[in-house]
């Protein structure tokens, strides 16, 4: 067996898991485009495989003057006004979790950490523990903070006692979308186009979460 073989294995199997019953909420923060496609895709890999999916944007905390001043920001804000956005309610619905969220200097945006410091009532309830949850993010160039981004992202998690569930390299779709073990990255070039094509690496990295949280689902019954 070569070593390919051996190091995807029966991932394909493990996706057929039924995951029907498996609710999983993609939370995102977008200001060109990119992460809310990311989202989509994410949404799209989960109800492949049967989950039920809610996609949510945290709420902007930029103020108008900025977006104005920014054709693809003001596109953004208007393609995704739809959007619902994310509240604490959701977070309890949801089995598992999928951020996607661009880098700031190696970190989350502080969108999306204002609504993960709204979060302590939850947590102190326990309401955040076990939930199975995964990141993803985007950078203008392949180190620019994308790997920092998403372990930034997992060290809230640790609090809430979350289950982090990378793709590690689970599936070979991930080397194509770049390599990354902690969540799926892409390059976005100064035309805030996606480099790398990582739909496959989204939509694979979004049938593992459910995965793990179905398997996290059965242990507790």
């Amino acid at each position: 067996m070569g070593f390919l073989s051996r190091l995807f294995g029966n991932s394909t199997k493990k996706e057929t898991v039924n995951m029907a019953n498996v609710k999983l909420a993609v939370i995102y923060y977008s200001m060109g485009g990119t992460n809310y496609q990311l989202s989509k895709w994410a949404e799209e890999g989960a109800k492949e495989a049967g989950a039920e999916v809610k996609v949510l944007k945290v709420p902007e905390l930029a103020p108008q003057s900025a977006i104005e001043g920014n054709p693809a920001w003001k596109a953004t804000v208007e393609a995704t006004k739809d959007v619902p956005e994310v509240t604490g309610d959701d977070l309890e619905w949801a089995d598992a979790i999928i951020f996607s969220v661009p880098t700031r200097f190696g970190n989350m945006p502080s969108q999306m950490k204002q609504f993960l410091d709204t979060t302590g009532g939850l947590w102190a309830q326990g309401k955040l523990a076990n939930k199975v949850v995964s990141a993803m993010t985007s950078a203008q160039n392949p180190h620019g903070g994308q790997e920092a981004t998403i372990l930034s992202l997992y060290t809230t998690m640790y609090h809430w006692g979350a289950i982090v569930a990378t793709p590690g390299y689970t599936d070979p779709v991930i080397f194509g979308a770049g390599g990354n073990p902690y969540g799926t990255s892409v390059t976005v070039d100064q035309d805030g186009k996606m480099i790398e094509d990582v739909e496959a690496a989204v939509k694979h990295q979004a049938k593992r979460t459910i995965t793990v949280a179905e398997w996290v689902k059965k242990g507790n019954q």
